[in-house]
């Protein structure tokens, strides 16, 4: 195995062995506290630019397969593990994490101190840095760490968008939800699926880095959803006469996409019932007057706490996102109704007079816990309100 290198905008230094592909790529450098779901992590639009490091420390043993994609191909600049496993035992798996990073151009390192690496991380807060799988010096992989310009201002969304509009599944066979062969039960597991209800709410997904699977827990939930490029205009929106709009997830920096803001506010005086989720959640949030800060290392994982401040119920959360809404730059008109108890950050708001709500994390869960599957139900119904 080839030597590899990871390096930092501090001058820190972590040489371990090479995987994936042999290229160098720079990235911000962040870390991600699951323990499964490297491949949904992988394919996540919203990690363009990141090189991402996994907490858990074997990571690659059940290989990669091609139903469990969230994107149209990987978006992250480089992908960073303790141990990478020599074996790969799933049945569902179509090839393994070393070859699938090759195919598509990505390098990845192991071997090295993640728990070092996490913990400078989480002192300073996410920095920039370069990874390389061919032969450079420390000093030369350093300097190409401080000078990549960063994510701040950065408009990445424009790069992982789908470039034409289209109809998710329109013969419903992308959102089929697996069902658990029981017994002696003679199914092929393969094949068994829970049936779908009708499509029967037309809706419009504007594409800021939407995963898939947010797509099949639409259609899952009844959901016609015609899915728009980031910077679709109102007018295209209006054509396919939606009953509502659903503002995805994405990558880098909400305050850099100020063409998406400006539809959104556009949107809110026509009076669409509106979800946002992550990327989606910044983005309604500043077309309702707030801003954005960059948060110190973010939320990156399948474990984060957020409390509903109506019920007091607390959900287990999987997110993915390294900036936040400011709660004191919003309107009067806005309610914070949902916080995250490690550091009381905005985790959800919703429009007091209009039909609107959002949230900062994914309950798509994928990967992920399952905990906040309703909202997609919430959704549903506050669309039914408006048409009765």
């Amino acid at each position: 195995m080839m030597d590899a290198v990871l390096t930092l905008q501090d001058g820190s230094v972590f040489r371990g062995k090479a995987f994936g592909a042999k290229t160098s790529l720079c990235g911000e450098v962040c870390f991600n506290t699951s323990m499964t779901g490297y491949q949904e992590i992988l394919t996540d639009p919203s990690y363009k630019a990141q090189i991402v490091t996994m907490t858990y420390p074997l990571i690659g043993n059940y290989g990669v397969n091609s139903a469990d994609i969230e994107s149209y191909k990987p978006h992250l600049s480089g992908f960073v593990v303790r141990e990478l496993s020599p074996v790969v035992s799933n049945w569902r798996a179509d090839t393994d994490l070393d070859s699938y990073l090759k195919e598509h151009g990505i390098p990845g390192i192991q071997g090295i101190d993640t728990r070092a690496l996490t913990k400078r991380l989480r002192v300073e807060g996410s920095m920039n840095g370069f990874l390389s799988t061919e032969d450079i010096s420390d000093e030369d992989a350093i300097e190409k760490a401080r000078n990549w310009p960063g994510l701040v201002g950065v408009d990445y969304v424009k790069e992982v968008t789908h470039a034409e509009p289209f109809l998710w599944d329109e013969k419903d066979e992308l959102s089929r939800d697996f069902r658990l062969v029981q017994g002696t039960e003679k199914s092929d597991p393969r094949q068994s699926f829970h049936p779908l209800p009708e499509a029967d709410m037309n809706i419009v997904a504007l594409d800021f880095g939407m995963k898939y699977n947010i797509l099949r827990r639409l259609r899952q939930h009844g959901f016609k959803t015609h899915v728009l490029p980031a910077n679709a205009t109102v007018d295209q929106i209006k054509a396919l006469n939606p009953q509502g709009v659903f503002l995805s997830n994405g990558p880098g920096d909400p305050s850099a996409v100020g063409y998406a803001v400006q539809t959104v506010k556009d949107l809110i005086d026509h009076g669409y019932p509106m979800f946002g989720i992550c990327l989606g959640h910044q983005i309604l949030g500043q077309a309702m007057g707030g801003k954005t800060f960059k948060m110190k290392f973010g939320h990156r994982g399948g474990n984060q706490p957020v409390k509903d401040l109506d019920t007091g119920v607390v959900e287990i959360t999987s997110q993915n996102h390294g900036f936040a809404l400011d709660s004191d730059s919003l309107s009067a008109d806005v309610e914070v109704d949902r916080i995250n108890l490690n550091d009381q950050t905005v985790e959800g708001l919703r429009h007091r007079n209009k039909p609107m709500f959002s949230v900062q994390y994914h309950p798509e869960a994928s990967p992920g816990p399952h905990d906040s599957t309703p909202l997609f139900q919430r959704f549903r119904d506050l669309i039914g309100t408006q048409g009765s």
